[in-house]
């Protein structure tokens, strides 16, 4: 799944990112940032993640921009 951040605290780890699929928020696991690249989220920023069993954002990847192009009609 695929999807931008909405909002994330670096002090507590807290965060939301709305998924692209339903444009639903969904909120970040608390381990959502092991073994991944990266250290801190902005708003904004493209991710890809995975859902852990409480329906939480967790396993978060780089995302990417090809989804964000129009489409030739």
């Amino acid at each position: 799944m695929q999807g931008v951040i909405k909002s994330y605290d670096p002090g507590t780890g807290d965060g939301v990112l709305i998924n692209e699929a339903g444009l639903g928020d969904v909120d970040l696991a608390e381990d959502a940032l092991e073994g991944s690249v990266f250290r801190m989220l902005r708003q904004g920023q493209r991710v890809q993640f995975e859902l852990d069993d409480a329906g939480r954002a967790t396993r978060l990847r780089l995302g990417s921009e090809i989804d964000m192009t129009t489409p030739d009609l």
